[in-house]
């Protein structure tokens, strides 16, 4: 355990909760979901002490949370939660984290798994060479002009679609419909959308990818066939965010809020947790900024979506629209949005930060598709690339007790670093095949930082969140082929 851990007292609450009591310049109590194994590995890291440094964050509202997929981030852990009174709190890019919308969005399909089981190596083949991979991937067919960014980052996913990536009624299943209303390119750096103007349509490197899997199991047969999903289907999972142009626009406001921190007064207990409040003008204008990046991901993943597509039109025949391949949902991983909850008995908005979370909103919720009224908003958690991922949906504990916040994956068990002294020797490719996985890559480097070693057993974090009320396990998708970057 490291030396700021040992002074974080953790307090057993139940089977999937701890806390650690407010303490020291704690405006309120931290809050962590894990069962008594995962707490041990949560132990090992800064992650716990971060929590209790966002806490101290004014305007906090109720606890300074974390999912079970917690580890160390930038100033907020990766898989923390945290919302704020828009009267007396703040924005931290901090709380948000560089890549800016890093998201996932689940395809169904009406294939069988037996239907392309034969072809999965020429369908892997295909997604790599129609879908830009790797550190400064670009598309060569897609260049932009510094005009049409802008209206990239103003429309989100509704300018893929105007420009004939994907249809109109693939927005109705995005978080937000694809487009933060409050994004202004014009406070964007010139650097960022340089960076940015020619990645649109790009899945980059580390944990992004694209994976062809099936439905392995379902265990609510109700709610899955609501959502479309059936034993033994094919399925596409696409993870990727707003690349260079996001990492450039935390990377700015970084920046600024530093700069902010000191002019406001506000006193932090780590400088990387830098904000401004909600209301200033810095604080205003990262949350522009911030959104302009949310748009360029939803863009993003739409292109993906349509290239995803074509891919399997080219290997098996046929049109993408005679193979079902639509849109499940699309969830947005790291964000602050301004939202209506329930504080105290009164309805207000807050600004709830979600790092390395996914939002959870239950049955009935008004952001959610008008078909899954009834079930909640679907909750897509990938695993690593060589055991599974799950769908879980929205309950109403979520809203009682995370701001409508779920987990967002496996989280890391050991460093990029570890990852590839572990690997070394190792053909890692081959591995997966001999687990009936076909992988593409750019390099060996990023197989190595993403073997499944390296990451926790998301089952372990789904059934945490299952068992805290927050999510309901829904189906369970398994790998056939990866491409990575």
């Amino acid at each position: 355990m490291n030396d700021e851990n040992d002074e974080i007292k953790l307090e057993k609450v139940d089977d999937c909760r701890w806390r650690i009591p407010k303490q020291g310049k704690m405006n309120v109590d931290g809050l962590i979901f894990a069962d008594d194994k995962m707490i041990e590995t949560i132990k090992n890291d800064q992650s716990p002490q971060q929590v209790a440094n966002v806490a101290q964050l004014p305007g906090i509202i109720n606890n300074s949370m974390a999912m079970p997929d917690i580890h160390w981030g930038y100033g907020f852990p990766i898989g923390g939660v945290a919302a704020f009174d828009m009267d007396t709190g703040v924005i931290s890019p901090g709380g948000v984290g560089y890549d800016i919308n890093c998201g996932v969005r689940l395809l169904k399909s009406r294939l069988n798994r037996a239907d392309v089981a034969l072809k999965m190596r020429d369908i892997v083949n295909a997604l790599y060479r129609n879908i830009p991979t790797g550190v400064g991937s670009t598309r060569k067919d897609i260049r932009l002009s510094i005009d049409e960014e802008k209206d990239v980052l103003k429309k989100g996913a509704e300018w893929a679609t105007d420009k004939g990536f994907g249809a109109e009624r693939d927005l109705e299943y995005i978080e937000a419909n694809g487009c933060l209303k409050e994004a202004d390119p014009e406070i964007v750096s010139k650097r960022a959308l340089e960076r940015g103007k020619a990645q649109v349509g790009t899945l980059g490197s580390g944990n992004h990818f694209v994976e062809v899997g099936y439905v392995a199991e379902v265990y609510d047969n109700a709610v899955a066939s609501a959502l479309g999903l059936e034993k033994d289907k094919i399925t596409v999972v696409i993870h990727t965010g707003s690349r260079g142009f996001g990492y450039q626009v935390c990377d700015d406001y970084i920046k600024v809020m530093i700069k902010a921190s000191m002019e406001y007064g506000i006193e932090l207990p780590d400088r990387q947790l830098c904000c401004a409040p909600i209301k200033s003008q810095q604080g205003k204008d990262y949350f522009k900024a911030m959104a302009c990046a949310a748009n360029f991901a939803f863009a993003n993943r739409q292109m993906i979506t349509h290239w995803a597509r074509e891919s399997f039109e080219q290997v098996l025949g046929g049109g993408s629209g005679d193979m079902g391949l639509d849109i499940v949902y699309d969830v947005c991983h790291n964000i602050a949005k301004f939202e209506d909850h329930n504080v105290n008995g009164q309805m207000k908005k807050v600004c709830v930060h979600r790092k390395g979370a996914t939002r959870a909103f239950p049955p009935n919720h008004d952001e959610i598709p008008l078909a899954y009224k009834t079930i909640g908003q679907p909750i897509l958690v990938p695993g690593d690339m060589g055991r599974y991922s799950y769908v879980l949906v929205g309950a109403a504990n979520a809203m009682n007790e995370t701001f409508g916040s779920s987990c967002h994956g496996a989280g890391r068990m050991m460093s990029r670093n570890a990852a590839k002294k572990l690997s070394k020797g190792r053909s890692i490719a081959r591995e997966m095949e001999d687990r009936g996985v076909f992988v593409k890559a750019t390099g060996r480097t990023t197989l190595s930082e993403e073997m499944p070693e390296a990451y926790k057993d998301v089952s372990d974090v789904v059934d945490i969140v299952h068992n805290a009320g927050i999510g309901k396990k829904v189906a369970q998708l398994r790998p056939l082929a990866v491409i990575k970057g």
